[in-house]
C-alpha cells in the first residue's frame, strides 16, 4: 500500500459522507466533501508518476473510485433535484457499459491494460466539474449560470466517450476472434 492508494481509498471512504449530506439538504459539506475527493483523484495519479509507484492495485482501484464517487453524486443529486435526472442516466449507462465491456473482454481473452483515453479524462473533468458548479450554485448566483453549460458539456463528452469506449471494446474483442483459429 503506498500513498496514491491510500488516497484512492479516502476517495472511496468519502463517498457516503458525501451522499448523507446531500440527502440531508447539507450542501456546504457535500461540497466540501466532494472537493476534497475530486482533490485526491487528481492528486492520487500526479503522485504515482512523479514517485514512480504505479500499482496494478491502482490503476484498477482509481477507476473503480471514480465510477462509485461520480454515479453516486450524480443519482444522489438527481434524486434531490439539483441535476437532472437524464443527466445523471447518461453517465451511469457509459459506466455500466464500460464495466459490462471490460468484463466481457475478461472473460473471453485477457484482462485488458487500463490506460483511461485523453477524451475519458476529459469527460471525469468535467463529471467533476459539474457537480461542482452544481453545488457551488446553491450559494452563488454565478455557478448558477454555469452549471447548464457544464451540464451539456458533460453531456456531451460523456457520448462521445462512451461511443469511443465502444469502439476500442469492439476493435479488441474483433482482434481476440481474429486470433483464434
Amino acid at each position: 500500500m503506498n500513498l496514491p492508494n491510500t488516497l484512492t481509498i479516502l476517495r472511496v471512504l468519502l463517498i457516503p459522507a458525501f451522499v448523507i449530506f446531500i440527502i440531508n439538504h447539507n450542501h456546504i459539506y457535500a461540497l466540501l466533501t466532494f472537493a476534497i475527493a475530486g482533490i485526491t483523484d487528481g492528486l492520487d495519479g500526479l503522485l504515482a508518476r512523479l514517485t514512480h509507484q504505479k500499482t496494478e492495485l491502482g490503476a484498477y482501484l482509481d477507476p473503480i473510485a471514480d465510477k462509485l464517487l461520480l454515479v453516486s453524486a450524480y443519482l444522489s443529486l438527481a434524486i434531490v433535484e439539483i441535476l437532472p435526472g437524464w443527466l445523471s442516466v447518461i453517465v451511469i449507462t457509459r459506466d455500466v457499459i464500460i464495466l459490462l465491456g471490460t468484463l466481457v473482454i475478461i472473460l473471453i481473452s485477457r484482462p485488458p491494460k487500463i490506460h483511461p483515453s485523453f477524451i475519458s479524462k476529459m469527460t471525469t473533468t468535467f463529471q467533476i466539474t459539474t457537480v461542482l458548479f452544481a453545488l457551488l450554485g446553491q450559494f452563488h448566483a454565478p455557478f448558477k449560470l454555469l452549471t447548464p453549460v457544464a451540464i451539456y458539456g458533460t453531456t456531451f463528452l460523456t457520448i462521445l466517450s462512451g461511443i469511443h469506449y465502444i469502439y476500442v471494446g469492439t476493435r479488441i474483442f474483433n482482434q481476440k476472434n481474429h486470433q483464434e483459429p
